[in-house]
């Protein structure tokens, strides 16, 4: 049976979909992935059908609770990953969250968004006892300082945070515009881009255990 992790934050516009894509992009060089687009917005599908010779991997749309607590059966792949929708009161993202193997939880390092993330892991992650891990994204080039200092607020009331983070380069948002994951854009920082992905995958891997 496949491993299930979905990507979590009751808040959008933290880079869930770009952590989503990337991610599985990152992750299909080594294994086969499945991913799930729950959100009913739909971005991910938008940037897959936007790819004139595919995006690495296999996606669906799938927003039914029903069909997505069943996500465990699906079969051919190693690893299905769920794009899940911002809101902590889905229907959908219950259904995800509670029989999800992992959860990697993407969140800008700033206060306000720290405070939506804690917030999210109290009322959403917590009480169901699915490990888990914060990703820091977005984080300004210039101002390493502030993830450090996020990481350690996470440390501190207890949230499991990766040591890799995913700094904020305008290829993240032209590699979706073409309709490509980081892994095969080319262009400023495309390397950069995917280095920071690579370490992410890597360290979640080690988690686990694989």
């Amino acid at each position: 049976m496949p491993r299930i992790v979905a990507i979590v934050n009751g808040k959008g516009g933290v880079g869930k979909t770009t952590t989503s894509v990337n991610l599985a992009a990152t992750l299909a060089h080594k294994i086969k992935v499945l991913l799930v687009d729950a959100d009913p917005q739909a971005s991910a599908a938008w940037w897959a059908e936007r790819s004139e010779n595919g995006i690495g991997f296999d996606l669906i749309r799938e927003t039914d609770p029903e069909r997505l607590t069943d996500l465990r059966n699906t079969k051919g792949y190693d690893l299905v990953m769920v794009d899940t929708p911002p809101s902590l009161r889905s229907e959908a993202l219950a259904a995800i969250v509670s029989s999800a193997d992992y959860l990697v939880l993407p969140t800008p390092p700033a206060p306000m968004d720290l405070a939506v993330l804690i917030e999210t892991v109290r009322e959403a992650v917590r009480p169901i006892g699915v490990a888990h891990r914060v990703l820091l994204t977005r984080v300004d080039t210039r101002s390493l300082k502030e993830a450090l200092e996020a990481q350690r607020t996470l440390m501190d009331v207890g949230i499991p945070t990766c040591n890799a983070f995913v700094r904020a380069y305008k290829a993240h948002e032209r590699a979706a515009l073409e309709g490509v994951s980081i892994t095969n854009w080319r262009g400023k920082n495309a390397q950069e881009a995917e280095a920071d992905y690579r370490r992410v995958a890597d360290e979640l891997q080690r988690d686990w255990g694989n």
